[in-house]
């Protein structure tokens, strides 16, 4: 086992944070949060008392040097004319680049902070925004206007000491990221915006010698961005940009919204620092003793910068993976009439759902019923700690699950009721949707005009809908540059309510979609993948029958997976099991990290690349270590879904600076402007669901509905978007995943440890029905 593995056990981390959950009433999470944990993410957070030094000062300040980007001589800013707003031009994020192109980082800045540019190092502004030609770069630095100030669309109001940090990542699909420059989309809010390349899956690197090898595997690409946002909370710090070093938000989609999420999870834990020092990233150097210091030198006087993030906004995250494909075939396996593709996939998600139950009963989980907002025992009130478990009893009365239940799966069905709640509640914002009468035909303007909430839930219900722009409004977050992952279209698959069918209309656009023989790369990636390829790789479909393309036999590929985990477990060059790194449960809440103040994780609930149960757990993980923590699913969403019904990432920042900072103004939804027009639509589009979801009036709700469904409805409804095979992750000819969890001289490894006990554990099951269709 390495020192890694050792020390970050996902059992030990969630389950210690349930017990102090148990056992302190202070166990702060949801509306409930304590405002202490602004700090936990500061750039300037205090050091750990120790007597030892820098090992190597001289090495110190050549980094601090050279990344201070007053001494970088190259730096360039262009103003941007239909924005406002100035374009940093890229620069090294770090003294040391293995690939120079993928380890830059360049900022986007609000005119309104910046009183021009200083070509003469004279501190005065020389280029201005009225003398500067539109499009065309200076060289210079920023001269910053500290008392300007702007308002965002949602009335808070910043300068360019408060501005929050919007950090887009990229590595979509888990591959290389090439440096690009900052978008100006928020600048008009007075967030600064930041995007930064990443070293990712099969990025190459040739030696002097003209040896060419692997690189850019786990941890890399997270390393990158931690590196990128050191570069500027340090020139932040310096003066050099503005901003707020404490206010660092990640947001992307797909691979993008995985490191998103994985970034916020990790803040400043020190199992990063190997890699972050050999590529010379800033406040980052060995002690000493051996151990680590993460200062800087900032006028003279020492100051601790962090790489952690204050909050997180994730779009479909494709995280943890260490336990996605037994949460995926445990969803699978919750809809008894799920069709698999072959006996061999069929029974691999059997015995993975029974390694998933045995997985999360071992951890010992509990939730404050406070924190989640639900009543999960059912006694009425919301004040107990509900330890979370998942049973399985094989008689009739949980056969509709496969005869699986508890409370784990309570909380998992009472999170997706409360998304269908919010979604028919919150209509009134469907702006540009065509609604349609029983007998399929549109409403006029004048019957549209007079609708309430409730007759747009029923409506809705019904499916006698077709969505606009208001259904899958620009994701507010994942756009522009290093998006991680391109917006979805924000619909369900078409077809009838939940039967366990599979989807009639189009698979989530990812590449969970593509077939066995070849398909997309993912979320945006230059890469042409196929599956089961030497040198690329995509995540097999659920819609190939053929459970192997390259192993003629169930021993050949068994033989694969047990010799590439071993190498996993075997640790990398600095010890580390590259799978462990890449698990956000093993560091929220552990010691050494630096948790994030808030954290929302969107998902589209029909979506087929990735299981809720992984969302969920970050949910339970980071509640129980006092962070603000939200899930959406958004229903009738898919891969990657689009803000909707007047959602947006603005609104989530804004709000969450009027929370936790008491001189800022509180910020909530703004009211829904009345609907004269219908659509232009010519027939409905939308699912209907009312068959088996009950709708009661209630005074209690928004839309004068509650709705409800049973547990059995809610995975049919999963089921119906699936769009990968079993396993879905670690594939069996390996998949995208694998290429993440290569090394040096093997481009892909298997990696899931629970997909090889199942194989070892059923061997002589699993191997008669391998290959057999």
């Amino acid at each position: 086992m390495t020192r890694h593995t050792m020390r970050r056990r996902i059992a030990a981390t969630l389950a210690a944070a349930s017990a102090l959950c148990v056992t302190l009433a202070g166990c702060a999470g949801g509306d409930t949060a304590s405002t202490a944990k602004t700090a936990a993410s500061s750039s300037t957070t205090t050091a750990k008392t120790t007597t030892a030094t820098v090992k190597d000062t001289a090495a110190k300040a050549s980094i601090e040097t050279t990344l201070n980007l007053k001494n970088n001589t190259d730096q360039s800013w262009t103003y941007q004319s239909s924005a406002d707003a100035w374009v940093l031009s890229i620069v090294s994020a770090v003294t040391n680049p293995e690939l120079p192109d993928q380890q830059g980082v360049s900022v986007a800045v609000p005119g309104a902070y910046v009183t021009g540019i200083d070509t003469d190092g004279d501190g005065t502004a020389d280029t201005t925004a009225k003398t500067a030609t539109s499009g065309t770069a200076v060289k210079g630095s920023l001269v910053i206007d500290y008392t300007a100030t702007v308002t965002s669309e949602n009335g808070q109001t910043y300068t360019a000491k408060t501005a929050p940090i919007i950090f887009t990542t990229g590595a979509a699909g888990y591959s290389a990221q090439n440096n690009q420059l900052a978008s100006t989309q928020y600048a008009a809010d007075g967030y600064i915006a930041m995007a930064s390349g990443n070293r990712g899956k099969q990025s190459t690197v040739t030696d002097s010698d003209g040896n060419t090898t692997y690189t850019g595997d786990a941890p890399l690409c997270l390393v990158d961005q931690k590196a990128a946002a050191r570069y500027v909370k340090y020139n932040i710090m310096l003066g050099n940009l503005p901003g707020d070093a404490d206010r660092l938000v990640t947001t992307g989609g797909s691979g993008g919204g995985a490191h998103a999420a994985m970034f916020a999870a990790t803040g400043n834990n020190e199992d990063y620092y190997d890699y972050l020092a050999e590529a010379g990233a800033v406040g980052v150097y060995q002690t000493t003793d051996g151990s680590w210091t993460s200062t800087v030198t900032i006028n003279g006087k020492t100051k601790t910068i962090s790489d952690g993030a204050w909050g997180t906004v994730a779009y479909s995250a494709i995280t943890p993976l260490a336990q996605a494909d037994m949460a995926l075939a445990f969803e699978y396996y919750l809809d008894p009439d799920h069709e698999y593709s072959s006996d061999f996939q069929k029974k691999m998600a059997e015995y993975l759902a029974a390694e998933y139950m045995e997985y999360i009963n071992g951890l010992n989980l509990a939730v404050k019923e406070s924190a989640v907002g639900f009543d999960l025992n059912g006694d009425g009130d919301k004040k107990d700690t509900v330890k979370l478990t998942i049973e399985h009893n094989s008689g009739s009365k949980y056969q509709s699950t496969n005869g699986y239940h508890g409370t784990y799966l309570d909380l998992y069905l009472a999170e997706f009721e409360q998304n269908l709640q919010w979604y028919v509640d919150n209509l009134d914002y469907a702006s540009d949707w065509t609604w349609f009468d029983e007998n399929g035909d549109a409403l006029s303007d004048a019957e549209v005009a007079v609708m309430s909430t409730a007759d747009k839930a029923t409506a809705f219900l019904e499916g006698r809908y077709a969505k606009g722009s208001s259904g899958s409004d620009s994701m507010g977050g994942p756009g522009g540059a290093g998006n991680g992952g391109a917006p979805g279209d924000g619909n369900a698959p078409s077809g009838e309510p939940p039967s366990g069918e599979a989807p009639s209309g189009e698979a989530p656009s990812d590449a969970g979609s593509a077939g066995p023989d070849g398909g997309n790369s993912s979320g945006g990636s230059s890469q042409t993948e196929a599956v089961g390829t030497p040198d690329a790789g995509t995540t097999q479909s659920a819609s190939g029958s053929q459970d192997s393309a390259n192993y003629d036999s169930f021993s050949a590929m068994l033989a694969a997976y047990e010799s590439d985990i071993a190498s996993v477990e075997k640790g990398d060059k600095y010890g580390n099991n590259i799978v462990e790194l890449y698990d956000p449960l093993n560091y929220i809440g552990a010691d050494g990290t630096d948790d994030p103040t808030w954290a929302r994780v969107v998902m589209g609930a029909s979506e087929g690349d990735m299981s809720m149960f992984g969302s969920l757990n970050m949910e339970i993980a980071w509640l129980n270590a006092g962070v603000d923590a939200t899930i959406e699913w958004q229903w009738d969403g898919g891969h990657v879904p689009s803000e909707t019904l007047g959602e947006s990432l603005s609104l989530t920042v804004d709000a969450m600076v009027g929370k936790y900072d008491k001189s800022a103004k509180t910020i909530t939804k703004a009211k829904a402007e009345a609907v004269t027009e219908n659509g232009d639509a010519t027939e409905a589009t939308g699912t209907d669901i009312s068959s088996w979801v009950t709708a009661k009036k209630s005074s209690k709700t928004t839309s004068g509905l509650s709705v409800s469904f049973t547990l059995a409805a809610a995975a049919a409804y999963r089921a119906k978007g699936a769009s990968k095979a079993v396993p879905g992750f670690d594939v069996i000819d390996y998949g995208q995943e694998d290429y993440e969890f290569g090394n040096a001289t093997q481009d892909a490894r298997h990696w899931d440890k629970y997909v090889l006990a199942v194989l070892q554990k059923h061997e002589d099951e699993l191997s008669s029905l391998f290959n057999a269709d």
